[in-house]
């Protein structure tokens, strides 16, 4: 695996993005995270699973910078297999915690809203959906699951400005359930992941699958007419100038 390290004790499975400083979602990172979750979850010797990132970055979100060479059958491709793994995620049956160790937009912050609970480090990290000022149509199963935590009324608000939120405002807003030193995440992600495993297995999955049913059925649907529209806009001339804007922005930072 080369975007992401597993490290298992006691029962846990701790999943740690590890692709680059920010931790940029790209096809690689898409497969490998699928194939690990599927792993892990057939695996009966783990009971729950941790997912985090690096200092400073859970996830920077989608790498654009890869993205924008994407051709249109591999752009194409690359949304089905990450709308699968949305799927997959929120499917998954036993606990699963986010331990957001910094910056969590976009992407990132898809991957977190996919978990059970989800603990932040304090700090100066934002988290949100931004995708709408970047010009990407924000897939519909993507709002459903915004809009799972944080009602209709924010996640619309929310999603249709870019609004990214700092920790206080996503504690405020139940986007995230706890606020943590920095260096004390991933004690207490463990920490909260007991009191899960501690109780029946099969009732409290069970559980879980129930209260995620119609969340489900809107996050499994065939993406083929969703993406339609989001290709056409993702092509169109407005959003790659501004996709090229941001990736001239990024490179210069990383000069």
């Amino acid at each position: 695996m080369n975007t992401i390290k597993v490290n298992i004790k006691d029962k846990i499975a701790v999943l740690s993005l590890n692709r680059g400083r920010s931790n940029a979602i790209n096809a690689e990172m898409v497969a490998e995270l699928h194939q690990m979750i599927r792993n892990i979850e057939n695996d009966d010797s783990i009971a729950g699973l941790i997912l985090t990132g690096k200092d400073g970055f859970f996830s920077a979100g989608l790498d654009l910078i890869e993205l924008y060479d994407y051709d249109e059958e591999t752009i194409k491709s690359f949304w089905i297999d990450f709308l699968d793994l949305v799927t997959a995620l929120v499917s998954f049956k036993k606990p699963m915690i986010a331990a957001i160790s910094g910056h969590s937009p976009a992407g990132g912050c898809v991957l977190a809203l996919c978990c059970d609970y989800r603990i932040m480090a304090e700090g100066k990290f934002i988290i949100g959906l931004n995708e709408v000022p970047v010009g990407i149509i924000v897939p519909e199963s993507v709002f459903h699951l915004y809009s799972f935590w944080l009602g209709q009324p924010n996640a619309y608000r929310f999603l249709l400005e870019g609004k990214l939120l700092n920790t206080q405002e996503a504690l405020n807003t139940g986007l995230i359930d706890e606020v943590v030193n920095p260096e004390s995440i991933l004690h207490a992600a463990e920490r909260k992941m007991l009191t899960y495993i501690q109780l029946e297995r099969n009732t409290w999955q069970q559980s879980k699958m129930n209260m995620r049913e119609e969340l489900l059925k809107k996050v499994s649907t065939d993406p083929t007419e969703m993406l339609r529209p989001m290709l056409a806009q993702w092509w169109s001339p407005s959003t790659r100038s501004i996709l090229k804007t941001i990736i001239q922005n990024l490179q210069q930072k990383s000069a």
